[in-house]
């Protein structure tokens, strides 16, 4: 079973261009991970949630990544908390149809 984690991302106005790059530029350790299928940054084309969506195996995989060194590494240098105009919203979902 394919597991979809998705996770909105509030990016507050003025810090745009600096949380893409901060993504372009990231070292994507997770792709290595076991079970990772992968993973898209999706912009808004209108509002201020950005999306970044990740695809993996099975829901296990996930919780794997989450409590391995290579999460809490790749989450050590966050953005600055004025760069969020919120909290992010993170939603799990399991893949029941795909063409």
């Amino acid at each position: 079973m394919v597991v979809v984690i998705s996770n909105r991302i509030p990016v507050q106005k003025g810090f745009e261009e600096t949380f893409e790059q901060r993504w372009k530029n990231s070292k994507w350790s997770i792709a290595d991970h076991p079970g990772f299928i992968r993973t898209e940054v999706l912009k808004p084309v209108k509002g201020d949630h950005y999306i970044v969506v990740t695809r993996w195996r099975s829901m296990k995989d996930f919780e794997n990544w989450t409590n391995s060194d290579a999460f809490t590494e790749s989450h050590a240098n966050a953005a600055r908390r004025e760069a969020f105009s919120g909290p992010s919203q993170l939603e799990i979902h399991e893949v029941i149809a795909e063409r």
